[in-house]
């Protein structure tokens, strides 16, 4: 199996996984240079970087390369700890690069209005697919929106099964008002997105929470939402509200901030429908 044709696949279906190369090699190694090997989400692998407890270390240190979505370099001295070799004893050293592989986020956004159509900008920039969904074909469109992926038009409820989300998808609902705001955020709560964020006041997600709730939906899922969206920067127009809510989403990405907010951790902007 071809390890690039390998994460291609994987890329496209939205897993993750680790790439291991060895990138330098010092005297006699069970291995050699620029050998690889791939370790899938789900543990399973594509190549080999020489076998023993070398690849059981680097499988080991992929779990968390694919978690932090950080890369590590390892150094093996096989002369010193021979049992790296399995008993070859070949007295070299080598050095380890482990990549993070991911699938290319992408940010779906829950209304065509002025406020989703830079925040589609700003977020293509920054190397998110978009995915635009309203209730009206006016608003999601390619003409509208040329950046995006996919747009869809129609009712929500026939809209949502049509949408693909995993722990890669980022879902930001600015609707036209506050029925679609909640029938969206209802249905957001039950995917596995790395982020929901909701634009509007704090009044309003509790509001929607004590409806939630009371439809039985558990609470802690509703702690999960950001709302209001994006980082507090001082944002007035539709195009600085663009930049703190992808803002927020690239620091949720790479760890800066919770993904699941709490009462300690900022104040949000303030932006109304």
């Amino acid at each position: 199996m071809d390890i690039y044709e390998e994460i291609a696949r994987l890329r496209k279906e939205g897993r993750r996984a680790a790439l291991a190369t060895i990138i330098q090699v010092q005297g006699s190694i069970p291995s050699y240079e620029s050998s690889k090997i791939l370790i899938r989400d789900d543990g399973s692998i594509v190549g080999t970087v020489g076998g023993g407890c070398v690849e059981a270390e680097v499988w080991s240190v992929a779990q968390d390369v694919m978690r932090e979505e950080k890369p590590r370099r390892l150094h093996f001295n096989l002369n010193q700890n021979p049992e790296y070799d399995e008993g070859l004893v070949c007295g070299g050293s080598l050095d380890i690069f482990v990549e993070p592989i991911l699938a290319t986020p992408t940010l779906y956004l829950f209304g065509g209005g002025h406020v989703s159509l830079y925040v589609s900008k700003v977020a293509g920039i920054a190397g998110f697919d978009t995915v635009i969904v309203d209730d009206r074909e006016a608003f999601a469109n390619p003409e509208r929106f040329p950046e995006a992926t996919e747009t869809h038009a129609g009712p929500w409820e026939e809209t949502f099964p049509k949408l693909k989300t995993n722990e890669l998808s980022y879902l930001v609902i600015a609707t036209r008002g506050h029925k679609g705001d909640l029938g969206c955020l209802r249905w957001a709560l039950g995917q596995p997105a790395r982020y929901i964020g909701m634009i509007g006041s704090k009044r309003k997600l509790i509001e929607f929470a004590k409806i939630l709730e009371g439809e039985g939906v558990p609470r802690e899922p509703i702690e999960r939402v950001h709302s209001p969206v994006g980082l507090e920067i001082g944002a007035l127009t539709p195009q600085e509200i663009a930049v703190a809510v992808v803002a927020e989403i690239i620091a949720v990405r790479r760890n800066a901030v919770p993904s699941a907010p709490s009462m300690a951790y900022k104040p949000k902007a303030h932006h109304t429908t």
